[in-house]
């Protein structure tokens, strides 16, 4: 870099001069500083508090209880089934399938009652009709194994390329 002043006044020198007549336009009556400064850290202090309430949103509604019921027959006690078990075992039975690329398996809780959404990515050239009839199979063997129907969204992705031709099932 070649120049004896600093880098700002080599590049623009004309910025220099114009940035000390916006903030001599933009002072305060009676004071030598700017209104814009307290403006701007305002407008970065709302912004961040807006960030923070938005990451507290996320990923709301998880559960991660799938089953969770009172014995009837009067003992004491409470059985109660992980989501995780669910979740594992419907993603390693997706997963072992050929034309799965990958799967992703989510307890989350709707209006006080557990529910489970999959979402499957076939890889390229295999039939999604095919790949969601297999995983109603699983889930309804989930079912059967439960001893009740489980609310499920099965969503077949097929990535960034056809995501507006995406297959949703709801059960």
């Amino acid at each position: 870099m070649t120049g004896s002043g600093p880098p700002l006044a080599v590049f623009a020198p004309g910025l220099l001069d114009r940035m000390h007549d916006f903030g001599a336009q933009t002072a305060l009556p009676g004071q030598s500083q700017s209104w814009v400064w307290p403006l701007l850290a305002l407008a970065m202090i709302v912004a961040i508090v807006l960030l923070i309430l938005w990451a507290a949103a996320q990923g709301r509604g998880r559960t991660g209880t799938l089953v969770s019921e009172y014995d009837d027959d009067g003992a004491p006690g409470r059985v109660a089934i992980s989501g995780a078990v669910a979740e594992q075992a419907l993603r390693t039975a997706l997963q072992d399938d050929p034309d799965v690329a990958s799967a992703a398996v989510s307890t989350y809780d709707l209006h006080g009652r557990s529910a489970l959404r999959i979402r499957i990515t076939p890889r390229q050239g295999s039939a999604p009709h095919l790949i969601a009839a297999d995983a109603t199979a699983l889930v309804e063997s989930l079912d059967a194994a439960l001893g009740q129907e489980t609310p499920v969204l099965i969503s077949i992705d097929g990535g960034r390329r056809l995501r507006f031709n995406r297959e949703d099932r709801v059960r």
